[in-house]
C-alpha cells in the first residue's frame, strides 16, 4: 500500500479509494463516478485580484455531491483550525437539502480532492462561502426534485422534500428517496442561480445548537495534527536557524556532525539541515554546526519601536472623511489629544507550525498545518520547480492559526528536504522557532483628536492611525466633522509582522472606546449614557442595550470605583459590545477580570453553541494582548523565546464570561473574530473605573498600571 493510501485511512475522511481513485480533482469529471455534482464559484473566489486567481479552475472552486446511497458530501478548500465550520457548513448543507444532519460529510483542505480556495481566514467562510453552498444546495434539490416529477409522474409543484425522500403532497407511499434518484446516473450542474435558497425562517437545522462533529476527537485525543503522523522510515528535521532577522549567511563548519551514527546532513547553499529518526539526536546535532553572519541591525527594541515608527517616512491612505474637521475643532467646547500604542505580539498557537512530506513516485506530498493548502502548494511548486499537479498539500485538523499560519515556511523546508533526501521528512518548530520564524501583530501608534460641545456631542474626530492598518478604525459614532487615516511603509519592521485576529481591529478598537471613556469622564456622564448619545447606528445600539441587561449595568459618573468598563465595536460585518467588572490591586498593579459579559449582532447565526464558544475563546485570548503578551527584542534579535517570557492566558485568569447572541433573520455574518477586538479597551475602561488611572499602551501589565497610578 502506497503512502497517500495510508494516509487517507488515517484522515478517515470516509471516501473510498474507488470513488476518487483519480487524486487530480480537474479530472473527475472524467472518473465513472455516479450521483449527482454540483460545482459553484464561491464569494471568497471573486475577492480575489485578477494577479491572484489560479488558471485552474476558473468555473468552480467548491463542489457538493449527492451519492448513491444519499450520502452528501462537500468538498472545500477551507480548513478546520478550531473556528467550527466543519459543523456548520454541514448544518447549512443538511438543512437546504432537507438531508439529516448525520448523512453530510466535509472534506476539507485536500488539493488533490477539492476544487481551490484562497484560504481560511478573514471570517470569511461563513459569511461569504455559506451563501454559495446554500445556493449550490438549493440548485441540487431542484435538479432532485425535477428527477423525482419524472420518475413520480407528476409535477414539481406537488412534490416535497424531507430526511433525503422526495414525496407527492397527499399521497402517502408515492416517494423517492435521492439515492434511488441519482442511482446509475452521473448527473453534472453547474450553479446558475436559479434557484432560491430557503428563508431564514424555515431552516430546522441551522439556527440550532449542535456539538461540533469534531469535538470527540479532539478530547478524546484521537484527532490527527500534522505532528502526529509516524510515516514508514520517517526522519525529523533541524535546521539551521539565523541569530537575529537582521543577520546574513556567510559560512558554516559542519565537519562536527558529518560523521555522526545516522544522522544526515544536508547542504543546499544556505539551507543547511540535519535530520535523524530521533527529534532529539537531530537537535543535538544542528548545535555542533558553527556558523557565521555579518548583522545589520536596526536600532530598535521594544521600548523604542513606536518613536522609530513615527519618524519613518510613511505614505498616507484616507480611510474616511465627513465634514471638515477645521469645523469640527472650532465648534467643539473641549478638545481631547491622546496617543496610543500597542507592542508587537505573537500568534503563540499552542500547535506550533508543523509539517510533513514525502516522495511517491516523483511526487511531493505533505500534510501541513496550514490556513492556505492551495497557497501552500504553489509556493513548494515554485521554488522547488515542479509542475502544480506534482505537489499534493493534506490539511488535517489544525491547531490554532489566528492569522499566522497562512505562511507556511515549515511546508517548504520538509518538502525540499523530502525532495533532496529522498525520505519522509517532518519539520516541526519549536517554541523558540515559533516565536522566531512567525510573523507578529505589528507594533503601531494611533494619534487621536476628538471633541465635544457644551451638550456632549462629538463634534470633532481626527484619527491617524500607523502601521496596525485600518480594521475597525470606523468612527462608529455620529460625528458631523471626522476624518480618519491611515499610515504605513515597507520594510519599515525589524521582523516580519502579519494578519493577527481581527487584524488591526483590536488596536484600533483599544484606542476608539478608551477615548470614548475619556471624553464621557470630562463631560460628568455614565459612559453607556454618553455611547448611547453619540450613536445613531440601531444595530451598535442594539447590541450596548443587550449587553446592559446582561450584565445589570447601573449608570453611573466614572471613575465611580466598582471596576467597570464597557467598549463596543463592529468586525467581520458582526457587532460586539462588552462589559467587564475588574478587581486591581493597586500595590502590585495586578488586574483580575471577575466578569465579562458580550452581546453579538451576528445576524442569523447557524450553530449558536459554535458561536457561543467561539465568543469565550475570544474574551479569553483578548485578555492576553491586553494584559501581558508583548514581544521582546532588540533590533532583529528576538528575546521572547518561550511561554516563560511570553505570559499568555492561564486557567485561573477565567473570569465568569456570559454571552447573548441576538436573534436575527438576516444576512449572516463573522463569528471567529469579532469577540475579541473590545477587550483592550474594555479592560482600560474598567481598569479607569477602579482606580482613576488610564492606559494608554497595550499590553497593561503590572507595571505600566503602577506608573499610571502614579500620575493619579
Amino acid at each position: 500500500m502506497k503512502l497517500s493510501e495510508l494516509l487517507q485511512e488515517d484522515l478517515d475522511i470516509e471516501i473510498e479509494t474507488n470513488r476518487l481513485k483519480r487524486r487530480d480533482f480537474i479530472k473527475l469529471t472524467g472518473a465513472s463516478l455516479g450521483g449527482l455534482f454540483v460545482f459553484f464559484r464561491t464569494g471568497s473566489f471573486d475577492l480575489l485580484a485578477a494577479d491572484q486567481k489560479r488558471t485552474l479552475p476558473t468555473d468552480y472552486n467548491a463542489f457538493l455531491r449527492i451519492d448513491e446511497d444519499g450520502e452528501v458530501t462537500c468538498f472545500t478548500g477551507k480548513i478546520e483550525m478550531g473556528q467550527g465550520v466543519i459543523t456548520s457548513l454541514a448544518q447549512m448543507l443538511a438543512d437546504e437539502l432537507d438531508v439529516a444532519f448525520e448523512s453530510v460529510k466535509m472534506v476539507m483542505g485536500d488539493t488533490d480532492l477539492c476544487p481551490y480556495d484562497a484560504g481560511t481566514w478573514g471570517s470569511l467562510s461563513v459569511r461569504v462561502f455559506g451563501p454559495s453552498l446554500l445556493a449550490a444546495a438549493a440548485e441540487a434539490k431542484s435538479v432532485l426534485i425535477s428527477l423525482a416529477a419524472e420518475k413520480l409522474g407528476t409535477t414539481t409543484d406537488q412534490l416535497y422534500a424531507q430526511g433525503g425522500v422526495i414525496s407527492v403532497k397527499g399521497e402517502k407511499g408515492l416517494f423517492v428517496t435521492y439515492g434511488q434518484l441519482t442511482k446509475g446516473n452521473r448527473i453534472e450542474k453547474l450553479l446558475d442561480n436559479q434557484s432560491k435558497p430557503k428563508d431564514f425562517s424555515e431552516y430546522k437545522i441551522m439556527g440550532k445548537s449542535i456539538i461540533r462533529t469534531d469535538a470527540t476527537e479532539k478530547v478524546r485525543g484521537k484527532a490527527l495534527y500534522a505532528g502526529d503522523y509516524r510515516l514508514p522510515g520517517m526522519l525529523y528535521a533541524k535546521i539551521l536557524r539565523p541569530p537575529s532577522h537582521g543577520a546574513s549567511f556567510v559560512s558554516a563548519d559542519t565537519s562536527a556532525v558529518r560523521n555522526i551514527e545516522e544522522v544526515m546532513l544536508v547542504e543546499d547553499g544556505e539551507f543547511i539541515a540535519v535530520l535523524h529518526k530521533d527529534p532529539e539526536q537531530a537537535e543535538k546535532a544542528i548545535r555542533l554546526i558553527k556558523a557565521a553572519y555579518t548583522f545589520q541591525e536596526k536600532k530598535v527594541d521594544e521600548k523604542t519601536i513606536f518613536d522609530f515608527l513615527l519618524n519613518s517616512e510613511t505614505e498616507e491612505r484616507v480611510v474616511n472623511e465627513k465634514g471638515d474637521i477645521k469645523n469640527g475643532r472650532i465648534a467643539s467646547k473641549e478638545v481631547f489629544e491622546s496617543t496610543f500604542y500597542n507592542s508587537y505580539v505573537a500568534h503563540s498557537p499552542i500547535e506550533t507550525h508543523t509539517a510533513v512530506a514525502y516522495l511517491e513516485e516523483d511526487k511531493i506530498i505533505a500534510i501541513v498545518s496550514t490556513q492556505s493548502p492551495f497557497g501552500v502548494q504553489d509556493m513548494i511548486a515554485r521554488e522547488l520547480d515542479l509542475p502544480l499537479e506534482k505537489v499534493r498539500i493534506i490539511t488535517p485538523f489544525v491547531g490554532g492559526a489566528f492569522g499566522g499560519k497562512a505562511p507556511a515556511q515549515q511546508a517548504l523546508e520538509a518538502a525540499r528536504l523530502a525532495k533532496l533526501t529522498g525520505k519522509p521528512v517532518m519539520v516541526h518548530w519549536t517554541r523558540e522557532e515559533e516565536f522566531f520564524n512567525d510573523t507578529f501583530r505589528p507594533a503601531a501608534v494611533i494619534k487621536l483628536s476628538s471633541g465635544m460641545d457644551d451638550q456632549a456631542n462629538i463634534s470633532l474626530w481626527d484619527y491617524k492611525v500607523y502601521f496596525a492598518g485600518s480594521r475597525g478604525s470606523d468612527t462608529v459614532y455620529d460625528v458631523a466633522d471626522q476624518r480618519t487615516a491611515s499610515f504605513s511603509a515597507k520594510n519599515v519592521h525589524p521582523f516580519s509582522v502579519g494578519a493577527w485576529r481581527a487584524p488591526g481591529n483590536n488596536t484600533n478598537t483599544f484606542a476608539r472606546e478608551s477615548q470614548i471613556d475619556i471624553m464621557a469622564a470630562k463631560a460628568g456622564m455614565d459612559p453607556l449614557e454618553f455611547r448611547l448619545k453619540n450613536l445613531k447606528d440601531e444595530r451598535m445600539i442594539g447590541v450596548l442595550k443587550a449587553v446592559a441587561e446582561l450584565f445589570g449595568w447601573k449608570p453611573a459618573k466614572f471613575p465611580s470605583g466598582r471596576g467597570y468598563g464597557i467598549a463596543c465595536g463592529l468586525d467581520a460585518g458582526s457587532y460586539v459590545a462588552h462589559m467587564a467588572e475588574v478587581k486591581v490591586d493597586q500595590k502590585t498593579g495586578f488586574v483580575e477580570v471577575v466578569r465579562v459579559a458580550c452581546a453579538q449582532d451576528m445576524g442569523f447565526c447557524v450553530n449558536p453553541h459554535g458561536a457561543k464558544m467561539q465568543m469565550d475563546g475570544c474574551i479569553m485570548m483578548g485578555l492576553g494582548y491586553a494584559l501581558s503578551e508583548e514581544v521582546e527584542f532588540t533590533g532583529g534579535d528576538i528575546k521572547t523565546a518561550n511561554f516563560g517570557t511570553y505570559q499568555i492566558p492561564q486557567f485561573s485568569w477565567l473570569p465568569i464570561i456570559e454571552t447573548v447572541i441576538l436573534d436575527k433573520k438576516e444576512a449572516m455574518q463573522a463569528g471567529g473574530e469579532p469577540a475579541i477586538i473590545c477587550m483592550g479597551g474594555l479592560i482600560a475602561n474598567a481598569i479607569f473605573d477602579a482606580t482613576g488611572a488610564r492606559l494608554f499602551q497595550l499590553p497593561m501589565t503590572p507595571k505600566r498600571i503602577l506608573e499610571a497610578l502614579s500620575k493619579v
